[in-house]
């Protein structure tokens, strides 16, 4: 069966193209496969060639697989431009910036490659939590936290929430602890396999003592 080809509408390319203007502040909300990955992308090629430094470029996503698709896509486009013959090229910058191109941006496409292969740290595209992270490592003083502190694994999360829940439990027959033991038998009051987990209006906080 032969696939059918990918028609895109010339009002979303238009728009597409609008969202990618680095001169535009742009706010872009669409579905999952709809396109923002190649927006976002664009948007960073053309900066480049409109001479901003790799180093002054953050891109944030979500997903660690979302930033490596980034970055797998703006390498590619400036890897082909760095090989490409001058007609070649021309039609590759038209497409991203929908004008022909001027001959001094034809000599700079084809340095971009080495110059984001160059910057020290590579192209910033990284996750909300990577860059959250990087943050509270510079400022830990003005965080409150530990300057030396380090994000669990999914492995010792399972632990410390095996350890918190054991504790827990073996803290309900502690009589120091009336509180802890009559909100646990609420709980299992009003919450079990067969009953939701939402019963807990906000207006009746739940007091562990």
């Amino acid at each position: 069966m032969t696939p059918r080809p990918l028609f895109i509408l010339d009002e979303t390319v238009a728009r597409q193209a609008l969202a990618a203007d680095p001169d535009r502040s742009a706010w872009v909300s669409a579905h999952a496969g709809s396109g923002k990955t190649h927006v976002l992308a664009g948007r960073v090629v053309r900066l480049l060639l409109a001479g901003a430094e790799p180093s002054k470029i953050l891109c944030l996503t979500y997903t660690k697989a979302a930033a490596g698709e980034m970055k797998t896509r703006i390498f590619r486009i400036l890897g082909a431009w760095a090989t490409a013959g001058d007609a070649e090229l021309a039609r590759g910058i038209s497409a991203i910036e929908g004008r022909a191109p001027r001959k001094a941006e034809l000599s700079r496409a084809r340095q971009l490659f080495a110059r984001a292969l160059e910057t020290p740290g590579g192209l910033k595209i990284q996750t909300i939590h990577a860059f959250c992270e990087a943050i509270l490592k510079r400022f830990p003083l003005e965080a409150n936290i530990a300057g030396h502190f380090e994000l669990t694994d999914s492995g010792a999360e399972s632990a410390l929430l095996a350890e918190a829940r054991r504790a827990l439990l073996c803290g309900l027959d502690d009589p120091r602890r009336p509180a802890l033991s009559a909100a646990f038998t609420r709980i299992l009051d009003r919450v079990g396999e067969s009953k939701p987990t939402n019963c807990f209006p906000p207006s009746s906080p739940i007091a562990t003592g």
